[in-house]
């Protein structure tokens, strides 16, 4: 037998049964993991700094070593346990764009490569690069237009 409520009852019955956000927890969670990463990053600046590379160069490596580290744990299956720990802190940047690029391509690896890992690779990442590169044109136009 239903019983009926009324729209309050039902959601003071929902708001009882809905789990507590852990706020605090959550966000002491990601401010250390995502230091950490950030911390790691500035580990490999100042390593291929001391190896008397120029900033560019630097800038260079630091990326491609980091986006490395990203897609490398993503293969590994670690940085989606990290992601469950550190929740944000865990997309920083450079780290979390590599692993949306890599996750999917491992998702869509048994349709095979073409199909599958090529087809599939962008499908989280590819907004992304849309709105950054029209941003960044946008962006162009304007500093173009008021600035030079």
């Amino acid at each position: 037998m239903k019983t009926k409520m009324s729209p309050n009852e039902y959601e003071k019955f929902i708001k009882d049964k809905m789990p507590k956000p852990k706020l605090l927890s959550n966000a002491i969670k990601a401010f250390i993991v995502g230091g950490l990463i950030c911390d790691v990053g500035q580990f490999i600046t100042n390593w291929l700094k001391g190896m008397g590379l120029n900033q560019e160069q630097v800038s260079a490596g630091t990326a491609i070593i980091m986006v490395f580290l990203g897609a490398f744990f993503t293969g590994l299956g670690l940085y989606d346990k990290l992601g469950k720990f550190a929740g944000a802190g865990s997309i920083v940047p450079i780290t979390g764009f590599s692993n949306s690029i890599v996750s999917p391509a491992m998702e869509f690896k048994r349709e095979g490569f073409v199909f599958g890992v090529g087809a599939r690779m962008f499908v989280i990442a590819g907004p992304v690069l849309v709105y950054g590169i029209s941003t960044s044109v946008l962006v162009g136009i304007i500093y173009f237009l008021f600035f030079i």
